[in-house]
């Protein structure tokens, strides 16, 4: 639902120069090194544009480490890339693969099929995927309030929507500092009321902000 589908990739001879031109022209930071198959490309490795930079020589790049062969420039982009990169799949749940990525430091995954190469997910995918399941541009109010009653958050949504008239937008249980915490985006003219009604019910409310968002000057 979230990854980037055919994503702009090389062939392991491309040299360094053409993949930089490459992702300078269509502004990406990494492109995926593949072989072609008859089933289609077959992931080979991924560069990244600290890949490129790193490839120049130390009277080029200043942030080059001078060792005996740093006068030797990588001539292609197989002698750069991270070969046998992790990856994932089509099916994997986005929390998982956002689980990877910031266990293991890396800004984007591959998609393989099988060994198929079918799109890959960054981690502007992941904040984008963020903004849809909370944003909205409608007015109202989120709400982030205390879930340690162990209750049906869901049922306890149903019942107030339609109690104070709104209408739920979005609900998401989490656990923030080992506290568990629902967080819930209302629409409607009885946000207020509902807001009174939570703490009515013994909720503790953690924070509350109104859309639209006015920042402080």
């Amino acid at each position: 639902m979230w990854m980037t589908r055919k994503p702009l990739t090389v062939a392991p001879e491309t040299p360094v120069a053409e993949a930089a031109k490459l992702m300078a022209q269509n502004r990406v930071r990494r492109l995926l090194v593949v072989e072609k198959h008859a089933d289609g490309p077959h992931l080979l490795g991924i560069i990244s544009a600290k890949d490129v930079i790193h490839a120049f020589p130390p009277d080029v790049n200043p942030f080059a480490i001078v060792g005996p062969d740093a006068r030797l420039t990588p001539t292609t982009v197989a002698h750069i890339m991270t070969a046998r990169p992790r990856t994932t799949t089509p099916e994997t749940p986005l929390e998982e693969v956002a689980a990877q990525m910031c266990a293991h430091k890396i800004g984007a995954l591959p998609v393989l099929r099988e060994k198929k190469l079918v799109g890959i997910i960054t981690e502007s995918d992941i904040f984008r995927a963020f903004v849809s399941l909370l944003g909205s541009n409608e007015a109202g109010a989120r709400i982030t309030f205390d879930a340690t009653k162990g209750e049906d958050v869901f049922e306890l949504m149903r019942k107030l929507s339609r109690q104070d008239n709104v209408r739920v937008i979005s609900l998401i249980w989490t656990e923030q500092e080992q506290q568990p915490v629902c967080i819930v985006r209302i629409t409607g003219a009885g946000v207020d009321q509902m807001l009174d009604d939570l703490w009515s019910s013994g909720h503790v409310i953690v924070n509350v902000t109104r859309f639209p968002f006015v920042p402080e000057n």
